[in-house]
């Protein structure tokens, strides 16, 4: 492991094929968007270094299928994860309607209590908006999830929501620490710092 890198992080990215899982991954990790984008076979992977107030983390993060004929991968998928992005797509109810049932899959694959869940609304540079804003931000407060909409189109919000993400894990010591005894992690003042950063896309219930 990299000597100035705290800890490494497993994050995955759910929900319905086409909500723009992938996108946001592209975003994030190489500042890329296709149009164009095909659907994901099976799982994707990529892996990016991520500082958050001073402390380095190591993010692997798996991006999965959403269609129904992938999820035999599921278990495995889930297993270790301290993160997950639960995507949906702010033009297509279905998209929002059906986080429940991936919600479920999480419950029952999770082999952590305390997984930090964060509800991404993407795709809000497009006109055509079937779920508003506080519908999206009521459902994560009933679910404890952070929140943020998102455009991987014209870059809003998805650094945000990945920062966001890894900052709340960081802040849960119980979720990493015991991979990486005697790592102290230094969490000062964020919450003052990094509410300014967001530009308020992000809202923590």
């Amino acid at each position: 492991m990299d000597e100035d890198v705290l800890t490494t992080l497993k994050l995955l990215i759910i929900g319905e094929s086409g909500v723009g899982k992938s996108s946001l991954l592209l975003r994030f990790t190489d500042d890329t968007f296709d149009p164009e984008q095909s659907a994901t076979i099976g799982v994707d992977f990529k892996v990016k270094t991520l500082a958050i107030d001073g402390n380095k983390a190591k993010l692997a993060i798996w991006d999965t299928a959403g269609q129904e004929r992938f999820r035999t991968l599921t278990p495995s998928y889930y297993r270790g994860a301290q993160g997950v992005i639960l995507v949906y797509d702010v033009t297509k109810r279905d998209t929002f309607t059906k986080l429940e049932n991936w919600l479920n899959e999480l419950e029952t694959y999770t082999t952590r209590n305390d997984i930090v869940k964060m509800l991404v609304g993407n795709k809000i540079d497009k006109d055509d908006r079937e779920v508003d804003r506080n519908e999206g931000l009521k459902f994560a407060r009933k679910h404890s999830m952070l929140f943020i909409e998102a455009s991987a189109k014209t870059k809003d919000g998805v650094q945000c929501a990945f920062e966001e993400l890894v900052e709340k894990i960081l802040q849960t010591p119980g979720l990493w620490e015991s991979e990486n005894q005697g790592q102290k992690v230094r969490l000062g003042d964020q919450e003052q710092a990094r509410a300014g950063a967001c530009g308020g896309y992000c809202s923590i219930p």
